[in-house]
């Protein structure tokens, strides 16, 4: 209990001296003549100053220094120029040891910054409509630490209802921030699906484009020395206050062909998608939508051979949760 009252005693007195500090005005001049005693036959100079200059009552600077005159002639601005120093004269100092007040502004740092917190985001979880086989698919990811450092896991894939998995990977990677808005990260990822199944070392970006697009990147170097790539994105516009609209691209590429897998060399396929969620709160966001998948060059060529389509278009229906 103790620590706690010296959490909140140090937090208001540094409010207070703030507050204190930035609405500071010269104390009024004590000595000035009082109107209400008579005045003598020709008045002290002072009220003769007074009654002889011109007052503006409803001047809203009156009272206070002007730009330009109390400093010097210098300008506003040129004062902005450096930031003040923070109040050192803490009120609370005067009345605990220093070493209990120190700790106690320490405590009060790290309950207001550099703290460990998690996230679960599920962003697609959803059944497809389709013309042949329906199916199904997943997207999301959860990561645990601070601001600068994140332990991130990721995990998609897709199938068809009734039948096997067709895609399924998971990816485990060390985050860390470069900018207020990018992550750059590097891991491991496993692909459970298509067989045979393959381990990538991978290295990436995730983070928040202008115009609020949130993009991820990465490159995946298997063990067989396969090199593949990835870039995706998506874009909430919000319709209204709980109505949002989500864009949504992805295209794979591969640096060869990959027989075994079906993966092609160049743009190997693609996804376009438009979703509509209704956020009945925000952690709970049930969604109606369209996607459209596209396989490209050689790996359409992989994919007729083996008898399965190049393109399907998917009704979709599903939800959006996090917590």
């Amino acid at each position: 209990m103790k620590a706690v009252f010296l959490v909140v005693f140090a937090t208001l007195a540094l409010a207070t001296t703030a507050f204190a500090q930035s609405h500071h005005h010269d104390a009024p001049d004590m000595n000035l003549p009082d109107d209400s005693k008579p005045e003598n036959e020709h008045g002290s100079p002072s009220q003769r100053d007074v009654e002889s200059t011109p007052q503006k009552p409803d001047d809203p600077h009156a009272g206070h220094d002007m730009p330009g005159d109390a400093d010097g002639g210098k300008t506003k601005a040129a004062r902005d120029d450096q930031a003040p120093a923070p109040p050192a004269d803490n009120a609370a100092d005067q009345l605990f040891p220093l070493e209990e007040m120190d700790a106690a502004r320490d405590q009060l740092r790290h309950e207001h910054g550099g703290s460990r917190v998690a996230m679960l985001l599920l962003n697609l979880a959803e059944y497809q409509v389709r013309s042949q086989r329906d199916g199904y698919r997943w997207d999301g990811e959860g990561w645990f630490g601070g601001d600068i450092n994140r332990l991130v896991v990721k995990s998609e894939g897709e199938g068809a209802v009734g039948g096997d998995v067709d895609d399924a990977e998971v990816q485990l990677v060390y985050s860390r921030a470069i900018s207020p808005y990018f992550d750059l990260q590097g891991g491991v990822r496993y692909d459970f699906e298509p067989n045979p199944s393959r381990v990538y070392g991978t290295i990436g970006f995730e983070g928040l484009a202008p115009y609020w697009f949130e993009v991820d990147g990465a490159l995946f170097l298997s063990q067989k020395a396969d090199l593949l790539a990835r870039i995706e994105g998506y874009y909430d516009q919000p319709v209204t206050q709980r109505l949002i609209l989500q864009p949504r691209a992805e295209f794979n590429f591969a640096a060869q062909d990959v027989k075994a897998n079906g993966i092609g060399e160049g743009l190997s396929d693609v996804e376009l998608g438009l979703r509509l969620r209704y956020e009945i709160r925000r952690e709970i966001a049930p969604y109606l939508g369209v996607s459209w998948q596209r396989k490209i060059g050689h790996t359409a060529t992989f994919a007729r051979r083996d008898g399965e389509r190049i393109s399907s278009t998917s009704f979709v229906i599903g939800i959006r949760t996090w917590f």
